[in-house]
């Protein structure tokens, strides 16, 4: 009894799904950057925080999505090796 699917026939399944291309995880990673830092600063049209303007975490949050975003750039132009 048992699967019916031998590891033959799972392996090339696997080996066939193209990777990851270092483009695309840069693009995955600058959209991960924006949403943090967007986040932080919808933050204030919600209401939450005891600051009026923006707060240290805000600020943390806004110069951290900003690295973020930096560090997908650099990604971008290694083009479509597997990453």
């Amino acid at each position: 009894m048992g699967c019916s699917l031998s590891l033959n026939a799972i392996i090339p399944l696997v080996f066939s799904d193209p990777p990851l291309t270092k483009r695309q995880l840069g693009w995955l990673i600058i959209s991960a950057g924006v949403t943090l830092a967007l986040a932080s600063l919808l933050v204030d049209v919600v209401g939450a925080g005891q600051f009026g303007g923006l707060g240290p975490a805000q600020l943390q949050a806004i110069g951290a999505g900003t690295l973020i975003i930096l560090f997908g750039l650099t990604l971008l132009p290694l083009g479509n090796r597997p990453a």
